[in-house]
C-alpha cells in the first residue's frame, strides 16, 4: 500500500511584534549558512533574534551540550514573557519570497504546514541528497532541548497548473502580510491563514501527490529520529509524527535552482597539459581563456549550451580555464565505475565532476571539502583572493593560499530531482541550491 503525505494546519509560535519591534531584526537564515561573523551580527542585532535558538553559540565554561540546553531555556522564557505568542487556532502560513537574480525579479510562492513523517523509502516523500551523521546529531540535540521545529524543511510537489497555490493566494488576498527584508535584499511575506474549510480543501488537493525534499534533508531525518527517540523513551506526543515544511509547486515560476561551483583546496597543482593527460579520451578539452576573469565567458557558453556533460575547469599552475566535454568513451567509463547508479544519476554534471573527473581521472580520493559558491563573481573573487580558511571573522588576516583547482558545473534541475528520487537514489552533495533560503523565525512548530 502506498502512503501519502498528510498535510495539517498547526498552532504555531510567532514573534509578538509589539514586544520585539521589527520582524527583520529577529529572523535569520538557516543555521547551516550562518558563519561566525553573521552569527555575531545577528546576536547583536536583537537579543531575541532566532539565531539564539537555531545556532546558539558556545560560551566560556560550556559543557558539550550546554548551548542546546540554553536554546531550550530561551524558547521557554520567550513563551513565558510574551516574546513568542501561541496562535489561538490552527493555521496554514502562505509564504511569498520576492527576490532578484540575473537582473530579473521573481516571486516564489508556497505555504508552511505540518507534514506527516514517513521514513524515506517507505512512502511518498523522497530525498535527493546525501546527509551526514554529525549534522543530524547536532539537530537532534537541539530538537530534544527545544521540543520544536525551529526552521522549516523545504519540499516540492507536482502541481502543473499551480492549482493549490492559486487556491491559497485567493484565500489570503485580503489578509495583510507580515513582512521582512533580509540582508540579501529578499522580501519575505507571511500570510497566516485560518479557516478549516480552505485548510481541508488544500489537504485534499495535495493528499495524493509526491513530495520531494528540496532543502533541509538533515532536518527531515532529524524529525524522524526525534519521533523514534521519544517513542523509545516513553515520552511520545502525537505532534512528533509531523514536521514543519514549506511546500512549493514544482511549476511555480519563482522556483529556480542555482549552480554550485567548486573551489578546491589541498589538491596537487596542475596545468592544462596535466589535465589533458589525466582525462585521456574521456573528455574533449579546449582552452577557454586565461586568468580568473575568463570564467564569466566560459560559464555563459556552458549555460547557453545547457548540457550537463560540459564542465569548466581552472588549473592554477598555468592560470588557465579549460572547457571539458564528455565523450562516448567517458560515458562508457562512468557506466563502469558507477554501475550501481541509474542513468539519470550518471547524467548529472556533479556526478561527472566528482565520480569521473575528480576520483577516476585525477585519482583524488581524499579531497578536502571544496568551497562552494553560486555566482561567477564569487568564483573570480575566490581565485583572486585565495582560500580564506583560517581567517578571522573580520577577514583581515591577509590573503589566503591559492585554490589549485576550480570547477564550473551545471545545476541539477527540478526534473532531475524527481527522476533520481523516483529511482530511490540520492544525488552527490551540493547538487542543487535553491535560492533564496527560507527564513527561520517566521513561525515555530511545537512538538508537544
Amino acid at each position: 500500500m502506498r502512503f501519502v503525505p498528510n498535510i495539517q494546519a498547526f498552532r504555531g509560535f510567532r514573534y509578538d511584534l509589539g514586544v520585539v519591534g521589527s520582524l527583520a531584526d529577529v529572523v535569520a537564515p538557516p543555521y547551516d549558512v550562518i558563519d561566525a561573523a553573521q552569527q555575531q551580527a545577528l546576536y547583536q542585532r536583537n537579543p531575541k533574534n532566532i539565531v539564539r535558538l537555531i545556532l546558539n553559540r558556545d560560551e566560556p565554561g560550556d559543557g558539550p551540550e550546554a548551548k542546546y540546553h540554553r536554546a531550550g531555556q530561551l524558547l521557554r522564557a520567550w513563551l513565558s514573557d510574551g516574546t513568542l505568542a501561541v496562535e489561538n487556532q490552527p493555521m496554514l502560513y502562505v509564504y511569498h519570497q520576492v527576490f532578484t537574480w540575473g537582473g530579473q525579479t521573481f516571486t516564489r510562492r508556497g505555504f508552511l504546514c505540518r507534514v506527516r513523517l514517513e521514513p524515506f523509502g517507505t512512502g511518498n516523500i523522497f530525498p535527493h541528497e546525501e546527509t551526514h551523521s554529525k549534522a543530524k546529531q547536532d539537530r537532534l540535540l537541539l530538537t530534544t532541548a527545544t521540543r520544536a521545529n525551529l526552521s522549516p524543511v523545504f519540499g516540492m510537489y507536482p502541481d502543473p497548473d499551480n492549482t493549490v497555490q492559486m487556491t491559497l493566494d485567493m484565500a489570503v488576498a485580503a489578509i495583510p502580510p507580515l513582512e521582512a527584508t533580509d540582508d540579501l535584499g529578499v522580501t519575505h511575506r507571511l500570510f497566516p491563514l485560518p479557516g478549516t474549510e480552505v485548510q481541508s480543501k488544500v489537504a485534499q488537493l495535495i493528499a495524493d501527490r509526491a513530495v520531494y525534499i528540496a532543502d533541509g534533508h538533515h532536518r527531515y531525518e532529524t524529525a524522524c529520529n526525534y519521533r523514534d527517540a521519544r517513542i523509545q523513551a516513553g515520552d511520545y506526543h502525537p505532534d512528533c509524527d509531523y514536521v514543519m515544511m514549506m511546500l512549493v509547486g514544482m511549476n511555480d515560476p519563482g522556483l529556480i535552482v542555482l549552480p554550485t561551483h567548486r573551489l578546491f583546496r589541498g589538491v596537487p597543482a596542475m596545468d592544462q597539459a596535466d589535465l589533458i593527460r589525466s582525462v585521456g579520451d574521456r573528455f574533449q578539452v579546449s582552452t577557454a581563456g586565461q586568468g580568473p576573469e575568463a570564467a564569466a565567458r566560459l560559464w555563459e557558453e556552458i549555460e547557453v549550451d545547457g548540457s550537463q556533460e560540459n564542465l569548466g575547469i581552472y588549473t592554477a599552475k598555468d592560470d588557465c580555464w579549460s572547457r571539458l566535454e564528455l565523450t562516448a568513451e567517458g560515458m562508457t567509463r562512468l557506466g563502469e565505475i558507477a554501475a550501481d547508479r541509474c542513468d539519470q544519476w550518471r547524467g548529472l554534471g556533479v556526478s561527472l565532476l566528482h565520480r569521473l573527473l575528480i576520483e577516476d581521472c585525477l585519482q583524488l580520493q581524499e579531497v578536502s571539502t571544496p568551497k562552494y559558491v553560486h555566482s561567477i563573481d564569487e568564483v573570480i573573487d575566490g581565485l583572486r583572493r585565495g582560500d580564506e580558511v583560517g581567517r578571522d571573522a573580520t577577514g583581515q588576516s591577509g590573503d589566503g593560499q591559492p585554490f589549485q583547482l576550480a570547477a564550473l558545473v551545471m545545476p541539477a534541475t527540478v526534473q532531475h530531482i524527481e527522476e533520481v528520487s523516483q529511482f530511490g537514489e540520492r544525488m552527490p552533495a551540493k547538487s542543487t541550491y535553491f535560492f533564496p533560503k527560507l527564513l527561520s523565525g517566521l513561525v515555530i512548530n511545537p512538538l508537544s
